[in-house]
């Protein structure tokens, strides 16, 4: 029998391994043969004051449903499980405070053990490229080397779902002119959180990378057919698996620059 895959996974901004890990609960599911996920905690815990400003921003977008899910969870979790981000973004976006912090908390989980691979949702999409380019690049950051190597080989894959660019300036060498640890791109057709336009400044510097829309919102798509796609990914995540959308051809850009368009299954509803 085949050892199990293990999945380095990182939570969005105001969750915490453990909502995460629920929200993930049908995805677990499905991989539990051949999937271990790993969920870390970020570093900084968001203050009451933090919160409220979210949910007034989403519950202006219209969010409000996803505020209420989010405020339900943390209940249902230990009291001890706070909400938390990887870093709190200054109001124009460009500096992100305890990025450092956070990277030296994946920094220790790498340290540990072998990871195949990496997935991240919203924030912790942005960071999981992140992280990804820097095992590319560990030189940019040297505290992030162990003994003057770095702490983990590159990531087989990345999948970023509703991920973004993070603009700090910390992040120029690492994405300049791109990263090219293969990265899955799932994006949402409703979502007004994250929004196409952010999501394609991630994706435009990826050199090898897959686009996939769902056509929800601001969260990871858990409809069988995604489920069963994210499993097949997971475990081989070089195989050119069907495209989930229907009404959507993913377009796959290998390294060399060169398209392969993998067909929807007619058979799948999204």
């Amino acid at each position: 029998m085949a050892a199990k895959r293990t999945v380095l996974v990182l939570h969005g901004y105001s969750q915490n391994a453990s909502i995460f890990s629920k929200r993930l609960g049908a995805l677990r599911k499905e991989c539990a043969k051949d999937i271990d996920f790993v969920f870390l905690d970020a570093p900084h815990i968001l203050k009451p004051a933090e919160l409220a400003h979210q949910a007034n921003r989403m519950q202006s977008l219209g969010l409000r449903a996803e505020v209420q899910l989010n405020e339900a969870t943390i209940a249902e979790t230990d009291p001890e499980s706070l909400p938390r981000a990887w870093w709190k973004a200054s109001k124009d976006r460009t500096k992100a405070f305890g990025l450092e912090e956070s990277i030296l908390v994946v920094r220790a989980a790498l340290k540990e053990r072998k990871f195949d691979g990496v997935l991240g949702f919203s924030q912790g999409a942005a960071f999981a490229a992140v992280i990804s380019a820097l095992l590319e690049r560990p030189e940019v950051y040297p505290p992030f080397m162990v003994n003057d190597q770095p702490p983990h080989p590159p990531f087989e894959f990345c999948i970023a779902v509703s991920g973004f660019r993070l603009n700090d300036l910390f992040c120029q060498p690492l994405f300049t002119p791109s990263y090219s640890t293969p990265t899955l791109h799932i994006l949402g057709k409703t979502d007004v959180v994250v929004v196409e336009e952010r999501s394609k400044q991630l994706i435009d510097v990826s050199s090898n990378k897959r686009v996939e829309e769902h056509t929800g919102g601001h969260y990871v798509p858990s409809k069988g057919n995604w489920r069963k796609f994210l499993a097949a990914y997971l475990k081989n995540p070089s195989a050119p698996h069907p495209s989930p959308s229907l009404s959507e051809r993913a377009e796959i850009i290998r390294p060399e620059g060169v398209p392969l368009l993998a067909t929807p299954s007619p058979s799948r509803k999204n």
